[in-house]
């Protein structure tokens, strides 16, 4: 079965629409501030990030990538086949030296902790020194300081045209302009669906929390903080985050969390095992049996909402994981 963007995009070239411009090269894209050049269409490429590999995948451009890495989750079952060929060369943080010896002529990079100023992989110099250009996700630098905080700051609210530009300027890269049109239109229809599930629903008094991961389950939690991208999905279909931090996933402890008392808990089912936490059955087992988290109302009353981890950032999954949370808050029903 096709992907739903594929049939848009089928859909959209029978009617008739006019084709995109071709990509004229040498292109010059300014990307997070720094500008980078492409002679020609990409051959090879290495993703440091799963939202920029489902990215390129659901753009059609499976076939251009040599090497994946840092993974939240399975890739999605569409994709499966493609990602089958396509080398892990590390399931978080890959070496420096693994990505070069792919010999990339693109580096995409979902987090700029990964490759940037204090970045684990490396800095974009570094890649710049070697000829190869690097994309950061503008989602991840546009109103944002990731200097601050263990996961960056947000100056301002994550804005969702960053997950646009994104596409567009992939597929501008590419040379795959009409594919990235498509896709973007398929991600707005979703986007307006979710919203639309809600319209006339009265959410001013439901509230949520995001529980991503705990480093060890006796410590605070990560959680999500304001701003951040998934306090853009509540606040997308009406839902207020019972954190107030600006930090995109800061630490705070369970008393506070309780004392706050949400209607909804999000928690984060990830197929990676860096922290006990990222298994989501060891987040709920903690939830129903803890003495502070056990008689939260969103715990007695079931309303436990489990949503991949790539679900909550900037990403594909993120239109995926808006049809889930609309749907759970217009039945008042958790997924089962």
């Amino acid at each position: 079965m096709l992907p739903r963007f594929a049939v848009l995009f089928a859909a959209l070239s029978l009617s008739g629409l006019a084709q995109a411009a071709a990509t004229h090269y040498p292109l010059t894209i300014d990307n997070c501030g720094v500008p980078q050049t492409f002679a020609q269409t990409p051959e090879r490429a290495v993703t440091i990030g799963q939202a920029g590999t489902e990215m390129l995948y659901a753009l059609g451009l499976g076939s251009k990538v040599a090497g994946t890495s840092l993974w939240f989750n399975n890739v999605l079952p569409e994709f499966k086949a493609q990602n089958d060929k396509v080398e892990r060369l590390a399931d978080n943080d890959p070496s420096f030296e693994a990505v070069v010896n792919k010999r990339p002529q693109l580096v995409t990079v979902q987090f700029e902790w990964m490759v940037g100023p204090q970045g684990v992989v490396g800095t974009r110099e570094q890649f710049n020194e070697l000829k190869i250009p690097t994309y950061l996700l503008p989602s991840d630098c546009e109103g944002k300081d990731n200097l601050v905080g263990a996961d960056g700051t947000r100056i301002q609210p994550f804005r969702i045209d960053t997950i646009y530009k994104s596409v567009s300027q992939l597929a501008e890269i590419f040379d795959a302009q009409d594919q990235g049109a498509a896709l973007n239109a398929d991600l707005k229809g979703r986007l307006d669906r979710s919203k639309q599930q809600l319209a006339g629903k009265d959410l001013s008094k439901t509230s949520a929390l995001f529980w991503f991961s705990s480093a060890d389950l006796d410590i605070d939690p990560y959680v999500a903080g304001r701003q951040g991208v998934a306090d853009f999905m509540l606040q997308t279909l009406g839902v207020r985050n019972v954190v107030e931090s600006n930090e995109e996933w800061p630490t705070v402890g369970w008393e506070t969390l309780a004392k706050a008392n949400p209607t909804w808990i999000i928690i984060a089912r990830m197929d990676r095992r860096r922290f006990p936490a990222d298994d989501y059955q060891k987040k709920l087992e903690f939830l129903r049996n803890d003495p502070v988290t056990k008689h939260m109302e969103a715990v007695k009353q079931g309303r436990i909402i489990i949503l991949d981890a790539d679900a909550m950032q900037a990403g594909i999954r993120l239109f995926r994981g808006l049809e889930t949370l609309s749907t759970a808050f217009a039945t008042g029903k958790a997924p089962q």
